[in-house]
């Protein structure tokens, strides 16, 4: 311990730090230990941790449970200034309130008694993965992003890691800002710093401020070395096929990617080289409202020893046993755990360049059908559009459903503008000959309140005929208004459900409704429509 802390304190002497105790790249049972001697916070809505009874570590983020996008900052300079997507989704923030925000969370940190350096990649490929150092207080935060970077072996610390990395973490997240900086509105910011390869986190404890920030920065440096980032889960298949997934929360992303027929090459985050894809993260992070053993057994079953359970209940303080259920806290419970828990997950992960590539909606207009096969330029519309619904009645005064659109299904991570980010995807499916699908896991016979869900069984069986290559082969007709190329048959598949308009009961109705979804896609279009070319623009649905 005495030596990896003289090691530790030679990284900290570059930002002035100067803490008594470090610990560097602890272990997880030191990390557990040193958890429960934490001192009480100063915040009351931090609960102090504790482990539940299947012997993960139980964390509290205080007062915010989630991401704060509109405390996000990047910091503005003669270099991002040409190239980031200046917005609502990257507020610009100046060098010289950076380097005030900088310097009140570097004296935090120098005040704390403990200090801990998180050593790990982000990127399994070796020839591209980034090298990410976390400076943070809480051992909650070192064993999160210890398990959500992907770990180096002693060799590779000694190698990649004496010295400087390629990208910084300051989390002083505990620490509010307490006086006027200009371009901050509020006690928080997380603030990054592209071109010094730095960021600074305060004013939030929430741990997954960190995993989106590594994200957010590949999504700036990896495109400039012809890498894709994607927002996306990964699996492959017995023959070495690989099928990406992307889709916003509600699509069934994470249940339709874990497939047991295929193993798992990661299920948020991922980049496609020329060498194929390749997972960013070295663990998974997953949501845990009511998270059961039979709905999501490989999920259920992760959370053990090493992971970390954010912001839940307990059925009882004193059996320790988890409510799942209750979202008294937040909505937004989560657990995170390495990779490596996960059943058949594949080592290195990553993977062929995919063959399929599936786009979830959850359409609750009722409109879509439940699968389509894209051309290039659809597949571009569509990945810049990102479209799903939110389902009535879930929100306060929600009546109808709400069309939601987030680019490329993942616009809060975009540092570049989407269409950018679309012709590398529109490149890399014409190169490697890439299939693209829109797949509707929403409603079918009405809309939502109306039609009923589309069936899993139908789903899954859709997409495993795509996976045997059987519905390539089948004839499709056209969609009309979305343009789309529909099968007229399908194995196991009833007929009636390819063309959702066979299953409303009001032919009318639902040309009206299709008319109506048409129009919320072409207004959501026009923000892109400086910078897309004609043929993409005119792949959107047409009336």
């Amino acid at each position: 311990m005495e030596n990896q802390t003289v090691q530790a304190q030679e990284l900290l002497t570059k930002w002035g730090l100067r803490n008594a105790t470090v610990f560097r790249n602890p272990s997880v049972p030191l990390l557990y230990e040193l958890s429960m001697s934490q001192p009480i916070s100063e915040d009351p809505t931090v609960r102090p941790d504790s482990i539940n009874n299947t012997g993960a570590l139980v964390a509290y983020s205080g007062k915010k449970c989630g991401r704060v996008p509109k405390d996000k900052r990047i910091i503005k300079d003669e270099v991002t200034e040409r190239d980031v997507w200046w917005g609502d989704v990257n507020i610009a923030l100046s060098q010289d309130s950076y380097n005030e925000v900088e310097k009140i969370a570097l004296e935090y940190l120098n005040n704390r008694e403990k200090l801990f350096i998180i050593d790990g990649y982000a990127g399994w490929d070796v020839n591209y993965r980034l090298r990410i150092r976390v400076f943070c207080t809480r051992p909650y935060h070192a064993l999160f992003m210890k398990n959500m970077l992907i770990r180096p072996t002693d060799e590779e610390l000694k190698k990649d890691f004496s010295g400087d990395v390629d990208f910084y973490i300051f989390n002083a997240g505990p620490q509010t800002i307490q006086k006027p900086i200009e371009g901050i509105k509020s006690e928080g910011c997380v603030a990054v710093n592209l071109t010094e390869r730095k960021m600074v986190i305060l004013g939030t404890q929430y741990a997954g401020e960190m995993k989106k920030g590594v994200f957010g920065v590949t999504h700036y440096l990896f495109p400039k070395q012809g890498i894709l980032t994607l927002h996306s889960s990964a699996n492959e298949g017995e023959n070495g096929d690989v099928t990406l997934l992307f889709g916003l929360s509600g699509t069934g992303k994470t249940t339709l990617s874990a497939d047991p027929k295929r193993r798992l090459i990661g299920d948020d985050e991922h980049a496609w080289s020329d060498n194929g894809i390749f997972n960013i993260e070295g663990g998974c992070y997953a949501k845990c409202v009511d998270l059961s053993k039979e709905k999501e057994p490989e999920i259920y079953n992760a959370v053990r020893f090493g992971a970390v359970l954010e912001n839940i209940e307990y059925y009882s303080e004193e059996t320790r046993e988890v409510d799942f259920t209750n979202i008294s806290i937040t909505e937004n419970t989560r657990v995170s755990y390495p990779l490596e828990y996960i059943p058949g997950a594949k080592f290195p992960a990553q993977g062929d360049h995919p063959k399929n590539i599936f786009f979830l909606t959850c359409d609750a207009y009722g409109v879509l059908p439940p699968v389509s096969m894209l051309t290039p330029e659809q597949a571009m519309y569509h990945f810049i559009s990102g479209y799903t619904a939110k389902v009535a009645g879930t929100e306060v005064g929600v009546k109808e459903p709400q069309a939601t659109f987030s680019a490329c299904f993942g616009e809060a991570f975009l540092a570049l503008h989407p269409t950018l980010y679309a012709n590398m995807l529109a490149e890399k499916i014409k190169k490697y000959d890439t299939k693209v699908w829109l797949i509707n896991t929403g409603w079918s016979g009405g809309k939502y309140g109306v039609g009923q869900r589309m069936s899993l069984k139908y789903t899954r069986g859709i997409i495993d005929l795509i996976h045997t290559g059987e519905l390539k082969d089948v004839e499709f007709e056209n969609f009309p208004i979305f343009n789309f190329a529909i099968p007229k048959s399908a194995k196991n598949i009833p007929t009636q459900i390819l063309n959702p308009r066979n299953t409303w009961k009001n032919p009318e109705e639902f040309d009206k409704q299709v008319l109506e979804l048409a129009e919320k896609f072409q207004i959501n279009f026009k923000k892109y429509e400086d910078k897309a070319t004609q043929e993409v623009i005119n792949a959107g649905p047409k009336f």
